[in-house]
């Protein structure tokens, strides 16, 4: 009987050794481009590369450094319930209806929050646009997803500003973590326009509860491209200016990782795209996000830009239908040896007898 044991634990370890080197390979990032974070900065931003500057894109997403005091309203859905600030229209609390807190389980667990300052922010780049520091006026309209429809808009808008009238639109769908977040400029001047739209997620450096030296994932930013494949950007690297990760692509996305739960925007395919990452100088808060060209506005006409932003749990499957690779963001930890492959092996099994 012992010998039996001994010859299963053999081919166990052998197998699953097998089957993570196997998962390695698969997985295995390509070396990544030679971009580097920006340096700390107070009040500047990364400039637009070469290929997205020759789109004209004048000046940088500006840094804020504090949560605001605007004023804020909160909408529900079946799976959130989402805080939005009328500054920038950014994303400042969100509530997983169908998640608990790690502390204590008769509340609901929050993504976004005030602790960590983690918020989902936006904003356009380009003389006289409104940035994610610029006061929105809301449309009126519903706060609870109703019964028998399938999303709700949520439209904020500026103050015309040299003839330029602006306006947000966040979409909420049912049965979804995906948020569509879209910007529309309407040019009444007499130039023609061609502006960039930003989009970036803020958060400390703080690990999320239910970190600890047995259970210790990643948390931080990460980059995906086609070419550069999965590239986790740990914070201090971006504080020391020594992160490399792809900086300019026409596909993948941006995210913030953390235990269970991630945060991405995903930009529309074959739409050149620029990422960067930052140190909030003076804090122990980080930015990183993507930039986007929004295509040239002429007198008299408008233009839309729009991009997806994944704020939820890690599930794989979902995560596989959002953008590719975006499942490669779930960590598991010290036991990635063990467990990876397992998933890997009973995935491969359940495609082969649906079991």
């Amino acid at each position: 009987m012992d010998t039996r044991r001994l010859i299963l634990v053999l081919i166990f370890t052998f197998s699953s050794f097998m089957l993570w080197e196997n998962w390695q390979k698969y997985n295995q990032p390509k070396p990544a481009a030679d971009a580097v974070a920006s340096a700390p900065v107070a009040g500047g931003a990364p400039t637009p590369s070469a290929a997205l500057q020759a789109k004209a894109a004048p000046g940088t997403p500006p840094v804020t450094t504090a949560a605001s005091n605007a004023e804020t309203f909160t909408i529900t859905t079946d799976l959130l319930k989402a805080t939005i600030s009328a500054q920038g229209g950014d994303l400042v609390n969100l509530e997983l209806l169908n998640y608990t807190d790690h502390d204590d389980s008769k509340k609901t667990f929050v993504l976004f929050d005030a602790k960590h300052q983690y918020m989902a922010q936006s904003g356009l780049i380009g003389e006289g646009l409104p940035t994610h520091r610029t006061m929105f006026k809301r449309v009126a309209g519903a706060t609870a997803l109703a019964e028998g429809t399938d999303e709700l808009k949520v439209r904020l808008e500026s103050a015309d500003q040299n003839g330029i009238k602006v306006a947000k639109t966040l979409t909420f769908k049912r049965g979804s973590y995906l948020i569509d977040v879209a910007w529309e400029v309407a040019n009444t001047g007499d130039k023609a326009i061609a502006p960039h739209a930003y989009y970036q997620l803020q958060r400390d450096d703080a690990a999320p509860a239910g970190e600890s030296a047995m259970v210790s994932t990643f948390t931080g930013p990460a980059v995906y491209t086609d070419a550069d494949k999965y590239q986790k950007v740990d914070f201090s690297s971006i504080a020391d200016n020594k992160a490399k990760f792809a900086k300019t692509a026409d596909n993948g996305w941006l995210a913030v990782v953390q235990h269970y739960f991630v945060s991405a925007w995903v930009p529309k395919d074959k739409v050149q795209r620029e990422f960067y990452m930052r140190k909030v100088e003076g804090s122990n808060l980080y930015q990183a996000g993507v930039i986007v060209p929004v295509a040239e506005i002429a007198p008299g006409t408008k233009g839309e830009t729009s991009i997806s932003l994944y704020a939820g749990p890690q599930l794989q499957t979902n995560l596989k239908q959002v953008a590719p690779g975006l499942d490669l963001v779930v960590d598991y930890g010290w036991l990635t040896v063990v467990a990876a492959p397992i998933f890997w092996a009973l995935e491969a099994i359940h495609k082969l007898v649906g079991n």
